[in-house]
C-alpha cells in the first residue's frame, strides 16, 4: 500500500510527531511504501535545526532528516514556514519547502493519507 503522511503538530509538544515517525517505521517494516511526508501548521517545526535536545532525549529533527535520506519525499509547507520564520537556512538536510500543491500530489498518488495532530 502507498501511504502519505501529514504531520500537524510540533516536536516535543504532543505525541503526534513521535507517533508519525513510529507509524512510518512500522509501515516500512511491513513492506508499505511511504509516498511522502508533509509538515503543515506547527508541524513545520519538526524540520528545523534549531532544536538541541539533551543527549539522553530523542532528536526529532535528526530522525526526520535521516528518514529523508532514504529517499522519502519530505516537504515543509511554504506558507506555514513563512508564518513561523522558517527558511531553507534553518531546515535540516533532506527536507524541502514547497506549497500545498505538493500535498495534493501526495494525496493523489497514495492509497491513504494518514494525519497526525489536530
Amino acid at each position: 500500500m502507498k501511504l502519505s503522511v501529514l504531520v500537524l503538530e510540533g516536536p516535543y509538544n504532543h505525541e503526534a510527531s513521535d507517533s508519525a515517525y513510529n507509524f512510518i517505521q512500522a509501515a516500512l517494516a511491513k513492506g508499505h511504501t511511504i509516498r511522502g511526508i508533509f509538515f503543515y501548521d506547527d508541524g513545520v517545526y519538526n524540520a528545523t535545526r534549531l532544536m538541541d535536545p539533551p543527549q539522553d532525549d530523542r532528536h526529532i529533527s535528526k530522525r526526520w532528516s535521516e528518514l529523508g535520506a532514504t529517499g522519502i519525499d519530505m516537504i515543509v509547507c511554504v506558507a506555514a514556514a513563512k508564518r513561523r520564520g522558517i527558511t531553507n537556512e534553518v531546515l535540516v538536510p533532506n527536507i524541502r519547502i514547497s506549497g500545498l500543491g505538493q500535498l495534493a500530489s501526495l494525496i493523489d498518488e497514495a492509497d491513504r493519507l494518514v494525519t497526525f495532530g489536530d
